[in-house]
């Protein structure tokens, strides 16, 4: 199978501190996401300025008000050239509109919410397969942010107490929008101490890599594969390959789960991981010289 020639941009939330887009509150006291790199990132990778960006709101409550941010955020950038699509079911995705608009886009932009409506909304429609495909065989950015982070994969969490998630069944899973497989993202992943809902999500599924995003972070992942951690804060890397014992299966709901040897990597802005080699990699500063040490066989 041909590797992806598109990118994903995922990203763990919190462009303004405070924000709560599943609950329709919005902070603006501090919008230091776009400042710290992550924006100009996208839009580096989608080619410039110039290029075409449309933001897709369907994931929350208040989709003009958290449009008009991300307008006003891209803006601040010099990046004028970005659409809003106001998408709140599945018939406006049917829309012949908003399907010639991301035909002819540069870059997709999925924002915060609940990730169900994104699953929900666009599972098994021509918007979506519009999208993969154009991933596929395109130089296309397909960036989220929390929700829109964490919908980009075929294994999503949807639902899951962080502070229930070490008993088993407290982690809800379901099928996401596809765009890679045998990954599973979780965002605000410090500030929210998800590490036991994400270690619960990859020992049910070990076949998966968990990406767990801290604020203000993101991973930039190239052909489906190579993963560099961008913005300010950390990325942790959950590998269930190796775990040994595991009572998961065994267990009635509501007990505590067991597992053995599950790997964890922590990432900083230029580590990254090879997905399908399971390899952390790092940058190494040595002076002025920046050079990268990967660990691929």
């Amino acid at each position: 199978m041909e590797h992806p020639k598109g990118k994903l941009i995922a990203v763990g939330g919190a462009e303004d501190k405070g924000t709560d887009l599943e609950r329709g509150q919005i902070s603006r006291n501090n919008l230091n996401f776009f400042e710290l790199g992550i924006l100009r990132r996208i839009v580096e990778e989608a080619g410039g300025p110039s290029v075409r960006i449309e933001i897709i709101t369907t994931a929350s409550v208040i989709p003009n008000e958290v449009g008009e941010n991300y307008l006003n955020a891209f803006g601040k950038i010099s990046c004028t050239n970005v659409g809003l699509m106001p998408i709140r079911n599945r018939q406006d995705a049917l829309k012949d509109e908003f399907l010639e608009r991301i035909r002819h886009c540069d870059a997709v932009m999925f924002t915060g919410g609940n990730q169900l409506r994104l699953s929900a909304t666009f599972g098994g429609t021509d918007f979506l397969d519009i999208l993969l495909h154009r991933y596929q065989e395109e130089n296309f950015v397909v960036a989220g942010t929390s929700a829109g982070a964490m919908a980009m994969s075929n294994t999503m969490i949807y639902e899951g107490n962080a502070t229930q998630a070490h008993l088993k069944g407290e982690v809800k899973i379901t099928t996401g929008l596809g765009f890679i497989d045998d990954v599973i993202v979780d965002s605000h992943f410090e500030k929210r101490g998800r590490f036991g809902r994400l270690a619960q999500a990859v020992a049910t599924n070990p076949q998966c890599i968990g990406i767990g995003l801290g604020e203000d972070t993101g991973m930039l992942i190239l052909e489906g594969n190579k993963m560099e951690a961008i913005g300010s804060g950390l990325v942790i890397i959950i590998d269930g390959h190796e775990i040994g014992h595991s009572n998961i299966a065994d267990i009635p709901d509501g007990n505590p789960i067991s597992i053995e040897n599950l790997k964890v990597h922590f990432c900083e802005k230029g580590n990254g991981y090879w997905l399908r080699e399971r390899k952390f990699f790092m940058e190494v500063r040595e002076g002025a010289l920046v050079r990268k040490q990967v660990n691929v066989e």
